[in-house]
């Protein structure tokens, strides 16, 4: 998911129904279904550009005018693209790429341009991108690989030794902290700059969304076995699951918007009831 907090829109991808699905959050209905996308997985909304980058499992991202929805370019790659991010003081997107190999892809928004592949031991999961260095998530190597970006290379690898499958990452850029999410039930916190692991946690199964809320100092991590998990950050090296919420098996899928002071997270159909957005609000201090 994307979210434009201006316009108070957010672009879903609903990859099994190919569509990308535009919705109003503020009256809390859908404005549009963009059909005819393949498996789309990632999405990046960029207000100064007026787009829209939507990545697929067919190895394809996609460029829309966020204003009509028309499209305006297409990258391909030789395999699936998964992840996407954005820098916006080089114009620079990376892109997680791979299924039988891994890469980040870089591309020059500005001159509509792939430059470069930075290769992988496998294929990418979540990533981010901190000054001159990319932290990404290889799960199949249990590791996280750290990518130069002066020199196009990964230049460290980091193992996850807590829990194997670590796909959702999310960051605290002001103390250098990486949030890893693994899939058989752990929450791992990887000091930046150090390179070492400096907490662990039990969380639900199956994370796929990790999202740091500075202004309160918590993480949300949405877990597809069925619960939203809050953690609550005490200082840099210290962390304690402070609620668990039930939600639905699959719903794995988030985003949270600090401008809105939202989280969405992506229900899939289940037990005859159709796919939502649920929208939660965090909670104030004392408040449950």
């Amino acid at each position: 998911m994307a979210v434009d907090a201006l316009g108070q829109r957010l672009f879903l991808c609903a990859e099994e129904n190919n569509t990308v699905e535009v919705i109003d959050v503020k009256a809390g209905h859908r404005l549009k279904s963009l059909p005819g996308f393949e498996e789309p997985k990632w999405a990046v909304y960029r207000p100064e550009q007026k787009r829209l980058y939507i990545s697929q499992g067919s190895g394809a991202v996609a460029v829309l005018d966020s204003r009509t929805f028309a499209r305006v370019k297409e990258y391909k790659f030789r395999e699936k693209a998964n992840n996407l991010r954005f820098d916006a003081a080089t114009g620079e997107l990376f892109v997680g790429i791979g299924k039988t190999f891994g890469a980040v892809a870089i591309v020059d928004t500005a001159k509509d341009a792939t430059t470069g592949e930075i290769a992988l031991a496998n294929f990418p999961k979540q990533f981010e991108v901190e000054g001159g260095r990319i932290f990404v998530n290889v799960p199949k190597a249990n590791h996280i690989a750290v990518i130069d970006r002066a020199k196009r290379e990964v230049v460290a690898t980091w193992p996850v030794t807590e829990a194997k499958d670590n796909i959702p990452m999310g960051f605290d850029r002001a103390q250098h902290r990486l949030f890893i999410g693994c899939e058989p039930g752990k929450f791992v916190v990887f000091d930046s700059v150090a390179g070492k692991s400096v907490a662990s946690l039990d969380i639900a199964a199956e994370s796929d969304g990790v999202h740091y809320d500075a202004k309160r100092h918590r993480i949300y991590v949405s877990c597809g076995a069925g619960s939203l998990d809050v953690i609550t950050q005490t200082d840099a090296d210290h962390y304690a699951l402070t609620a668990s919420m039930p939600t639905v098996k699959g719903a794995g899928t988030s985003c949270f918007s600090p401008e809105l002071d939202r989280l969405y997270l992506a229900v899939p159909a289940h037990d005859g009831q159709p796919a939502e957005l649920r929208v939660y609000r965090p909670a104030a201090e004392g408040e449950r």
